[in-house]
């Protein structure tokens, strides 16, 4: 499903992350790490955020380097701690990726209801608090027919509902539709999402736990 080769990434001089070879199957698989271990950077590199060396290839003939545009239609990104410009509306940034995603009216009807959105999907950004930025950030990840979605924490501010929700979400986009996952998270991930691989990111590196 994912595959790195020579992956590195370096702020100046400092190795941040070294991957030599590493290849994800179908499923979910779920970084565990330290603060401060690279699990974000890791991310946002494989979201197409950040700068790196080496090659990563999706479905194995998808380079995210050579054809960034076709990657990007088919991984979607959650941050953990999502900025998003504090002057437009949620309900401006869900119809922006709804087009960017060609997600249908229904697909972006059932997250923003089962997220108990509306009363403040028409406020600007500014007024949000940090669960209610956190929900539309999901809400984000999950429009469109994406092969891929990542998750920096996404299990952090969000209330227990929200929690049980989001782990639904999950499961039911796996088992129904065969999207794959990559989460990281520091904490216990819910038992209703059905983890295949678990992997732990130290010393610059993923090792499988």
């Amino acid at each position: 499903m994912l595959q790195l080769n020579n992956f590195s990434k370096h702020y100046g001089a400092t190795p941040v992350l070294q991957i030599p070879k590493l290849q994800l199957g179908h499923g979910i698989h779920w970084i565990q790490g330290e603060n401060g271990s690279g699990k974000s950077t890791l991310l946002k590199a494989l979201a197409g955020l950040l700068h790196f060396k080496g090659t990563v290839l999706l479905e194995n003939v998808i380079d995210l380097k050579k054809q960034p545009l076709a990657y990007r239609q088919r991984v979607n990104f959650a941050e953990s701690e999502p900025a998003f410009p504090s002057f437009i509306t949620g309900r401006d940034m869900i119809k922006l990726f709804v087009k960017a995603k060609n997600a249908s009216q229904q697909q972006q009807a059932y997250y923003i209801n089962a997220f108990n959105m509306h009363d403040y999907l028409d406020d600007p950004l500014s007024n949000y608090s940090a669960g209610m930025v956190k929900k539309l950030s999901l809400v984000l990840a999950f429009l469109g027919n994406p092969k891929l979605i990542l998750l920096d924490e996404p299990f952090i501010t969000l209330d227990h509902n929200a929690l049980d929700e989001l782990a639904q979400w999950i499961k039911i986009a796996r088992e129904q539709h065969g999207i794959n996952f990559i989460i990281t998270s520091h904490q216990t991930i819910p038992l209703a999402v059905p983890i295949d691989s678990t992997f732990i990111l130290a010393h610059h590196t993923l090792h499988l736990n």
